[in-house]
């Protein structure tokens, strides 16, 4: 079933062009790894599946879409304790207050934070921060699941938590975007991937076809190191 559409959307930026003719979608229970060099539109990708850009052609949503969330490559974290930060999402969201204690608490032994709710969150450490990103999403309970690049300035301990994380999240059923440069982490987590070059889309597939070196053209000079 597919929860998100897209249909020739373009994304410009002034003089910039920065997605271009994008026909793609979002099918419930993937989880969809976008690859690509910088500068190719893997982030103008998730923030307009996301909703949040402007852009021409079609972007359509199935009509029994739930909630969907997004985590930034930086996770932004209120100058409150962890709780707190978690009780916000909460309010924002909408969710009945009598529920709240029971989702935090969830929440946080999702992402293995459970003892620290009350840690001034920018104390907390970056790999704790971004499961404090991830928990906060996670407790609002989202149908889909944007990451932009949720490992990059993070250590290997932190992000195999991290990883850990989202396959958890994959495992329940969270259909989830994520766009890596890491492709072990393509390899390891997602069970499709999109290649993106100048801000089109020049790949989509399985991840083992994606990965067993039949591909031609940019994608396959990305994959052997040849990008310029």
């Amino acid at each position: 079933m597919n929860l998100i559409a897209l249909d020739d959307v373009s994304v410009r930026f002034g003089d910039v062009r920065a997605l271009e003719g994008v026909t793609m979608n979002v099918e419930r229970g993937d989880f969809i790894a976008l690859l690509g060099p910088n500068g190719s539109g893997k982030t103008t990708l998730l923030r307009t599946l996301h909703g949040l850009l402007k852009h021409s052609g079609r972007r359509s949503v199935s009509s029994g879409f739930g909630r969907q969330a997004m985590v930034f490559q930086r996770p932004f974290v209120i100058h409150l304790s962890v709780r707190n930060n978690l009780r916000l999402a909460l309010w924002l969201a909408g969710v009945p207050r009598a529920q709240w204690d029971e989702r935090i608490a969830q929440a946080l032994r999702r992402v293995d934070l459970t003892g620290i709710e009350h840690r001034p969150s920018r104390a907390l450490s970056g790999g704790q921060q971004q499961r404090l990103a991830l928990a906060r999403a996670w407790a609002v309970k989202p149908q889909l699941l944007f990451l932009d690049e949720p490992t990059a300035s993070l250590d290997p301990t932190a992000k195999h938590e991290v990883e850990a994380v989202l396959a958890s999240f994959a495992a329940e059923g969270m259909t989830l975007v994520m766009s890596t440069h890491n492709l072990g982490q393509a390899k390891r987590l997602a069970s499709r991937v999109i290649y993106l070059e100048g801000g089109a889309i020049h790949a989509d597939l399985p991840t083992p076809e994606f990965f067993n070196g039949r591909l031609q053209g940019p994608a396959q000079r990305f994959l052997k190191g040849e990008m310029l």
